[in-house]
């Protein structure tokens, strides 16, 4: 259980990444995510769509305060 909740964390983060990079093109609110897969904590890699099967996936960002924004 929470070594599915820190892949999911990686997984997010890295999605955050690159969505503030601007690379893709910005989604309209309720559009769907383009689906991904990128290498896990154990190295197997993990798609987007399995899991957002499994449940919502939450987006976050945390800033610290020594990091310039």
């Amino acid at each position: 259980m929470r070594t599915s909740l820190l892949l999911r964390s990686v997984v997010v983060a890295v999605l955050m990444s690159v969505a503030l990079a601007g690379s893709a093109s910005a989604l309209e609110v309720g559009q769907k995510a383009p689906d991904f897969a990128l290498n896990g904590t154990d190295g197997k890699p993990v798609k987007l769509s399995d899991l957002t099967a499994k449940g919502p996936v939450v987006l976050y960002t945390f800033i610290a305060a020594f990091t310039p924004t």
